[in-house]
């Protein structure tokens, strides 16, 4: 048994970016960029995730970046196609091209973590009956967004999460963005949906927006700003978030976690791609700011 603090789970995606008419071809997937943001955190991390034997794109970045991957085979990838239809790049089309096939239990079998981050991209991918057993093993972060986007005749749709009651209990930290925690809760206030999100049951709730991410853990909301000064690297901003605050969160009380995933977060936005930086930068970053 290997043993990490982090075993993240989730398909790599071949994302297709469309934005202002411009079409770009990136790496992409929740694990991608959240396990450059926790390793680059220090947390020690290993991402398994599915793809085709000739597929080498990904096993390259995990390399790069130092992270362990275990790249289990699977007869397809997942390519997913989003296109931006706001400056502010927080409404999009979301199309699921290809999928690479859904985990099972045994794919995590020799792996032991004290967080297993599901990482998922749509629903199916990560089965529900997966986090029960893992629970038992470790503390449990779940993507809201793997739980809800369900296919439809290609189209990637956020429905609600009809397992809800009986899994969030379960869920030690739980991410979703503003639209998602809506369709959750059927409130539109952020902190009013994260309160019904931790009555349900999960420990710690994440919400992320486009001006700022909140954190509410029973007692208070804790929140910080994002301040990029640009959106060339918006995708993965939730992503990144969310794995930053976990690493952080190892040694760290929510308030600061929260203060460092928004920096980390607002330095990535900046750049396209997964975040590349340092912590010492990223210190300097919040010490730099009024967070």
């Amino acid at each position: 048994m290997e043993s990490f603090d982090i075993v993240m789970i989730g398909h790599v995606s071949q994302d297709i970016i469309v934005f202002r008419s411009i079409e770009e071809h990136l790496l992409g997937g929740a694990v991608v960029y959240s396990s450059a943001a926790a390793s680059r955190s220090g947390a020690s991390v290993c991402v398994v995730t599915k793809a085709t034997a000739d597929e080498m794109i990904s096993r390259r970045f995990f390399q790069r970046i130092g992270v362990e991957a275990r790249m289990l085979p699977s007869k397809s990838n997942t390519s997913i196609r989003n296109e931006y239809a706001s400056e502010d790049r927080e409404r999009r089309t979301v199309t699921l091209i290809t999928r690479a096939e859904p985990f099972r239990l045994d794919d995590v079998s020799e792996l032991t973590a004290r967080i297993y981050h599901l990482a998922g991209l749509f629903v199916g991918e990560i089965p529900d009956e997966l986090i029960e057993p893992l629970a038992i093993r470790g503390e449990i972060a779940l993507d809201v967004q793997g739980v809800v986007r369900r296919e439809n005749n290609g189209r990637l749709e956020s429905r609600d999460w009809s397992a809800k009651s009986h899994m969030l209990p379960l869920v030690t930290y739980l991410k979703a963005d503003a639209a998602e925690s809506q369709i959750v809760t059927g409130v539109d206030d952020r902190d009013r949906a994260a309160r019904i999100l931790h009555d349900l049951g999960a420990r710690e709730v994440m919400i992320t927006h486009n001006e700022e991410v909140i954190v509410y853990d029973g007692t208070r909301t804790h929140r910080a700003p994002f301040t990029p000064e640009n959106l060339s690297g918006r995708t993965g901003r939730g992503d990144t978030c969310f794995a930053a605050y976990l690493a952080w969160r190892f040694d760290h009380t929510i308030e600061e976690s929260v203060a460092y995933a928004a920096a980390l977060t607002s330095m990535k936005m900046e750049t396209a791609g997964p975040f590349a930086g340092s912590i010492e930068a990223v210190l300097d970053r919040m010490h730099g700011s009024s967070v």
